[in-house]
């Protein structure tokens, strides 16, 4: 298995392979969460490359090697705009894999907290995707981002924008918002993990949202998973990796 540090377009990132594949074998782009870095989520490519799954880890914009050393408040005012950059990221990433002679092989996208964020907006933007992992992400972009703003409130923050520029931003979120349009994920494979004590990413939104989708998916309901944890916060066990992994393995083979 070879772990190969790589530019892309810009973009830096970790490609997992081994020998044994070639242009037809499936890939994923795995993306991770906020404050992480590509080489955090090793663990899910070792998985997935060991289950023939070639695997491709970027730095979103502000993470990893792309740091900036700004405070964790001010990378909180990015969230969104990080959110929102890396989806056109993974677009720059999917044509690189085209030029690169991947372009005939089945692509997933999955990704844990801000990363499962991005993968419900990449569902809603690109038709592309085969397959797609949520772990502990939101799909409801606006439902998650009044919440932000109601816990910084709470907080006492003072945040860097009127209530014309919140309805503005809101308004560019629901843009990319897949619960505003659930048919957009058009019975593509689809997995999502979530623990019951997760105060960072609401579990009760994604599994509500996750209980109205199950319609969209009448014929084929095998393509579509939810696994809870009830004892879980904000964290994948090595179980979730397992399910999570074998999962994508299944449906992009």
């Amino acid at each position: 298995m070879y772990v190969q540090d790589d530019m892309w377009k810009g973009i830096p990132l970790l490609h997992v392979y081994d020998n044994s594949m070639n242009e037809q074998t499936p890939v994923v782009i795995f993306l991770h969460g906020f404050q992480s870095a590509k080489e955090h989520n090793l663990h899910y490519a070792y998985q997935l490359v060991q289950n023939g799954v070639r695997v491709i880890m970027p730095d979103a914009y502000l993470h990893g090697v792309r740091d900036e050393n700004i405070s964790e408040l001010k990378m909180n005012m990015h969230f969104w705009e990080i959110v929102l950059k890396s989806i056109h990221e993974v677009n720059t990433i999917y044509e690189e894999l085209k030029q690169r002679g991947y372009g005939d092989s089945k692509i997933g996208i999955a990704g844990s907290s801000m990363g499962g964020i991005i993968t419900a907006g990449c569902l809603n933007t690109y038709e592309w995707i085969s397959a797609a992992a949520i772990c502990m992400g939101a799909p409801g972009y606006v439902d998650l981002a009044n919440y932000q703003l109601d816990q910084f409130e709470k907080m006492g923050v003072k945040l860097p924008f009127d209530e014309k520029q919140k309805e503005a931003i809101l308004n560019q979120l629901s843009g990319y918002d897949i619960t505003v349009e659930p048919k957009r994920f058009n019975q593509r494979p689809v997995i999502f993990w979530h623990g019951h004590k997760d105060t960072t990413v609401p579990f009760k939104n994604t599994y509500h949202f996750y209980t109205e989708l199950r319609s969209h998916y009448e014929q084929s309901p095998e393509k579509l998973k939810f696994i809870e944890s009830k004892n879980s916060g904000h964290k994948v066990p090595r179980s979730g990796v397992l399910a999570v992994t074998s999962f994508l393995s299944q449906h992009l083979a």
